[in-house]
């Protein structure tokens, strides 16, 4: 029997960019879930749901031992609160206005669904904003980027300039953090461009 085939459970562009940058062959598989936070849910334990709750959905069109899922879940957390992503201008003005000056936890699920268990990680970096006018605001508003975004910005692109400090992971921020990634994958037998080649036989001489 040949290698499993992985499947990425997710639409996300950046998700799908930063496989491509560990270089594993996958097939995107978006995942059809209620993203709803449960009354009293804390923030680590809710992504960590969302992203077995995608995983276990798409494992159950493409089923071990034939395949491995991975899925992941990212939230902006600041205080006690979960920043998803804006429903409309109202709600992104009032989310990067909150976030000027401060700073603000970006967490991230990991998830790999292989031979019927899950096996996940939650990563967590804290990142400090600038302090931010109505202007810088309205203008970052302007553009296409903030919309799909948990906490309405997108430190990949232009929202970046928005960032002062960053601890932990910045590719967790943008949604995928890759050590924990190409960890996971490799334990569940998920080639990536880091696994060492196999050993060409030699010719005797």
């Amino acid at each position: 029997m040949g290698a499993p085939r992985l499947i990425l459970a997710s639409a996300s562009p950046r998700r799908r960019e930063l496989l491509n940058q560990l270089g594993a062959g996958y097939t995107a598989e978006p995942a059809d879930i209620d993203e709803s936070q449960r009354a009293g849910e804390e923030a680590s334990a809710y992504v960590q749901r969302m992203a077995q709750e995608k995983a276990q959905a798409v494992a159950q069109r493409f089923p071990a031992p034939d395949y491995v899922v991975l899925a992941a879940d990212t939230t902006v957390v600041l205080g006690d609160t979960v920043l998803g992503k804006p429903r409309d201008r109202e709600e992104a003005m009032a989310i990067l206005t909150s976030l000027s000056g401060r700073w603000h936890t970006v967490l991230t699920a990991v998830c790999v669904s292989a031979a019927g268990e899950m096996d996940s990680e939650v990563v967590e970096t804290r990142v400090q904003f600038a302090t931010l006018s109505a202007a810088d605001c309205a203008a970052y508003l302007a553009t296409s980027e903030p919309w799909d975004k948990a906490g309405a910005y997108g430190i990949q692109g232009l929202g970046g300039a928005f960032v002062r400090t960053i601890e932990g992971s910045y590719t967790n921020v943008v949604g995928l953090p890759l050590w924990e990634t190409w960890r996971l994958l490799t334990a569940h037998g998920i080639e990536t461009a880091l696994t060492p080649a196999a050993p060409v036989a030699g010719v005797a001489g």
